[in-house]
């Protein structure tokens, strides 16, 4: 396969595959699931909070790769909502963001939807597997963020 630096690459019919693949699969990223309670920023926010632990607005910019003012907006409509909450800590500065019981029930409940659509695809998988799709997207993603701090760490720092 020519390497990304060779300039016929981006004229290969495996790149142009491939990159009409990956739009396919952004445009999943925007699906509405009949019966949804949350929006899918809510979805996202709280998936990144299922692990029990809270995150101050930076974290959740940076584990989620958006910018803190779009999470700030996107918490505040889930706050609105009644789906997260906002905490102090004493001796922090920083507020820190949690689910709510309802938040917390939604999140299970669209988790379940989105599960279910999950093994609607998977059964008709074919010839592939969940666990080869698995290992197929972390070794892609791993590339990736391998790529990007490479690039990140040659990059001037900007004046």
């Amino acid at each position: 396969m020519p390497g990304a630096g060779d300039e016929t690459f981006w004229e290969s019919p495996v790149f142009r595959d491939l990159a009409e693949e990956l739009l396919r699969m952004s445009r999943r990223r925007t699906n509405i699931f009949t019966g949804a309670r949350l929006e899918n920023s809510a979805f996202s926010i709280l998936w990144t909070l299922s692990d029990g632990r809270p995150r101050t607005l930076r974290e959740l910019s940076d584990e989620l790769d958006l910018e803190q003012s779009t999470v700030n907006r996107q918490v505040n409509a889930a706050i609105k909502h009644g789906y997260l909450e906002r905490f102090e800590v004493p001796g922090q500065l920083s507020r820190l963001i949690r689910p709510t019981a309802e938040g917390s029930e939604a999140f299970e409940h669209d988790g379940m939807l989105r599960a279910q659509r999950l093994i609607r695809v998977f059964s008709d998988l074919a010839p592939g597997t969940p666990e080869s799709l698995l290992h197929e997207l972390r070794a892609f993603n791993d590339a990736y963020e391998r790529t990007d701090a490479r690039q990140h760490h040659q990059e001037p720092a900007a004046r």
